[in-house]
C-alpha cells in the first residue's frame, strides 16, 4: 500500500543517529543500521524506521528529505521492502552512494512475487555486509583496510551463529518443525534451517487478511497439531493472540523479523535477534 509522502510542515521526527562524524548514512530500517554499525566505524547513521516500527507500511516525514539530501551513503534492502523509498529519494537532493543491499542474494518467491526477507537467511546476511562494505569504500576509500577488516570479523559473526542455529534445530523431528506467524517473514530462515512457517498474512503487512484465509489457517493448526503461534513485534499483536485462542495452540512469545528490538531489548542487533527468535522457536518445538 502505497503512503502519501508529506513533504512540508514541521514536528519532531524520530531518529536514531550516532554521534557527528564527516560521514552521514542513511539507511531505511534498524536491520541494515546494525550491520552498517558493524562495518562502518565512524559514521553517523540516521535509521528512517525506528526499532518496533514496520518498515512495510511506514510513512515518510519531512525531515526524511534533508536527511537523505545530506547523506554520503543511503542503503537499503530493496526487493519492495520499501514501497516509500523510490518517491522519498526522487524527491530529496541526494548525490552520494547508494547501495542496495540484497544485490547477489538467494531470492525466495512467494505467489510470483519476491520475498524481501532476505536477511532471515544469515548466507544472505553475509552478502548484505558485502555491499554495505562496498558502500563504505566507495565514500571513504583512504579506510578501505578497516573496511575490509571489520567486514571480514563481522561475517564470521554471522557464520557462527548460522553454525549454532543449525545446531540447534538438529535433534528436532521434521514434523515438528512448524510455526505460525502473523505475516510471511520467515521464509528464507525456514528454507535454511528445514522449518514451515505459516501466516496469516502475505509478504507484506499492507493488507488485513480474509476472515476467510483466518478460518482456514485455524483449520489446518487444529488439523495438524501446530503447537505455537507467535506475535511480531512490529505488528497488532490481536491477530496472533485471535490465531492461538481459536485453535488451542500456545502463544510463543514475541519474535523479531522486521524490525529490531530498542536497545534494552532482546534484538538489538542482527546477531541478537537470530539468537532470540531460534531460542523462541526452539522452545515452542520440545
Amino acid at each position: 500500500m502505497q503512503r502519501r509522502i508529506f513533504l512540508a510542515g514541521l514536528g519532531a521526527m524520530t531518529r536514531v543517529a550516532q554521534a557527528a562524524s564527516p560521514f552521514r548514512a542513511v539507511v531505511s530500517f534498524s536491520v541494515l543500521a546494525d550491520m552498517l554499525r558493524q562495518v562502518a566505524g565512524d559514521i553517523t547513521i540516521v535509521t528512517l524506521v525506528p526499532p518496533d516500527g514496520d518498515v512495510h507500511v511506514y510513512q515518510p516525514r519531512p525531515g526524511d528529505l534533508r536527511d537523505i539530501s545530506d547523506a554520503s551513503l543511503l542503503v537499503q534492502n530493496g526487493l519492495g521492502l520499501e514501497g516509500w523509498m523510490r518517491r522519498l529519494a526522487g524527491a530529496a537532493t541526494f548525490r552520494g552512494v547508494s547501495i542496495t543491499a540484497t544485490d547477489g542474494v538467494m531470492l525466495r518467491h512467494v505467489d510470483g512475487d519476491i520475498d524481501p526477507h532476505a536477511w532471515q537467511d544469515p548466507r544472505n546476511g553475509v552478502i548484505y555486509v558485502r555491499n554495505i562494505m562496498q558502500g563504505m569504500v566507495k565514500i571513504n576509500p583512504a579506510e578501505l583496510g578497516a573496511h575490509r577488516e571489520r567486514a571480514a570479523r563481522y561475517t564470521t559473526q554471522i557464520a557462527a551463529v548460522d553454525e549454532w542455529i543449525a545446531a540447534q534445530f538438529a535433534t528436532i523431528p521434521p514434523k515438528d518443525r512448524r510455526i505460525i506467524t502473523t505475516h510471511d517473514a520467515f521464509g528464507y530462515y525456514g528454507a535454511r534451517y528445514g522449518i514451515e512457517f505459516l501466516a496469516a498474512e502475505g509478504i507484506s503487512t499492507d493488507s488485513e487478511p480474509s476472515a476467510k484465509s483466518i478460518a482456514a489457517l485455524v483449520a489446518q493448526i487444529k488439523r495438524e497439531k501446530i503447537r505455537a503461534v507467535f506475535i511480531e513485534n512490529m505488528t497488532d499483536p490481536r491477530l496472533a493472540r485471535m490465531l492461538a485462542r481459536e485453535s488451542g495452540a500456545i502463544l510463543g512469545g514475541t519474535v523479531y523479523s522486521d524490525s529490531l528490538s530498542p536497545p534494552r531489548g532482546p534484538a538489538a542487533t542482527y546477531l541478537e535477534m537470530l539468537r532470540h527468535i531460534t531460542t523462541l522457536f526452539v522452545r515452542a518445538m520440545t
